[in-house]
């Protein structure tokens, strides 16, 4: 099939990856006013069966162990409150905030994010066992010795839903989505599993968990691939009265199972066991974590959960960045045209409209305007420099 050129005199664009940050960036570029060329967006799932932004647990937090994750989700945040002014949707956001518990082995990792956080301006508090019992009568602090609560600025959200308001108004403000598969990347341009080959300007790739993947058909070494997290909805049959009402936080426990509300039910899930989270698993609910990790941990922290019962769940992919955990952002330092969006490691929802501000604005006027993310470059990787997010949940 004959190459797709960009319009004469106009800046185009390809966008490897139509998920809540491909679309966030599709958005942003056409909503700039500086910007007048084209956007293609190359989605393979359009069904969004595999996308982890489909499948994403959606939550928002401002506890992080690094500054630039912790201005990323605060611009998060505030563009979630503006949804229905900027996207026409209202996304459901709630904002009970995050809780921590911490063992003493985690205490000095959690006074540690707490001075990061309380440094940047996040409305969190540290509680000892009797604040803590004291403020969420619901918990047992057995074990516990400090816990940290965000007090204002965390939730949770209808990500599937951002994720499809950004599609639809990056296409109303013309931006084109392509249902086909890059399957060869290369300078200035991809060539797709139909045949077909677009040429662009600038080619941005947030393939999400497979962006690995497609950087490796260019000979890029890209540290991100697919990790599976299992996800369970449960019902409590007779929660108490403060556990039931809307101001129950998002909870990690010290073993890293975390809960929180939904409708009328609960979430929950857990970072899979040491030795058991290889890269590709199959997307299958792993129902022992349930079984094994999660329901044993949150019986003992949350006795009412002593009679939880499972009524669904499902597996979704983190684009897991084996290298630090945090986001690559960025120009390739010697593919100027090649700019790279992933690797957000489980953050990508929250962080998608910075990210995609981000990107639009160093397409658009070179360099960023809004947020500095340069420190998320892929010349850290390159030159083993990590910059680790420690308060990975």
């Amino acid at each position: 099939m004959p190459s797709i050129r960009s319009k004469s005199g106009l800046s185009s664009v390809v966008i490897v990856g139509g998920g809540a940050i491909g679309s966030s960036i599709a958005y942003h570029l056409k909503s700039d006013p500086g910007f007048s060329g084209s956007v293609v967006v190359v989605e393979r799932d359009p069904s969004c069966a595999r996308a982890s932004s489909a499948l994403s647990a959606s939550s928002i937090r401002q506890q992080f162990s690094t500054p630039l994750n912790i201005h990323l989700s605060r611009h998060g945040i505030g563009f979630l409150r503006r949804a229905p002014e900027l996207l026409g949707v209202d996304l459901g956001l709630k904002e009970p905030g995050y809780l921590f518990l911490s063992s003493e082995a985690g205490e000095a990792a959690l006074r540690a994010n707490h001075a990061v956080q309380k440094g940047e301006g996040c409305a969190v508090e540290l509680l000892d066992p009797a604040a803590l019992a004291a403020r969420f009568p619901w918990i047992s602090t057995e074990g516990i010795v400090l816990a940290s609560h965000g007090t204002a600025n965390e939730g949770w959200f209808d990500g599937p839903a951002l994720m499809q308001a950004f599609r639809r108004k990056a296409r109303e403000l013309g931006a084109d989505y392509i249902a086909d598969e890059v399957v060869e990347l290369a300078p200035g341009a991809v060539t797709l599993r139909s045949g077909r080959r677009i040429e662009a300007d600038t080619i941005v790739l947030t393939a999400g968990a497979w962006s690995g993947e497609v950087a490796a058909t260019a000979g890029i070494a890209l540290p991100v691939e697919p990790r599976r997290r299992s996800v369970f909805v449960v019902d409590v049959r007779d929660p108490p009265g403060a556990l039931a009402s809307g101001s129950t936080p998002l909870t990690i426990g010290p073993s890293g199972v975390w809960f929180r509300p939904e409708g009328g039910f609960y979430l929950a899930g857990t970072t899979p066991a040491a030795g058991n989270d290889p890269a590709g698993a199959p997307l299958e609910v792993q129902h022992a974590e349930w079984d094994d990790m999660v329901w044993p941990a949150l019986a003992a922290r949350v006795p009412a959960f002593e009679a939880a019962k499972v009524v669904n769940s499902w597996a979704g992919y983190y684009e897991y960045n084996t290298f630090d955990h945090n986001g690559i952002v960025g120009r390739h330092p010697e593919i100027e045209s090649l700019i790279f969006a992933t690797g957000f490691s489980g953050h990508g929802m929250q962080q998608s409209p910075a990210v995609g501000r981000a990107v639009a604005e160093l397409i658009v006027h070179g360099s960023y305007r809004t947020i500095d993310l340069s420190p998320f470059g892929y010349e850290r990787i390159s030159a083993g420099r990590p910059i680790r997010e420690l308060n990975v949940v």
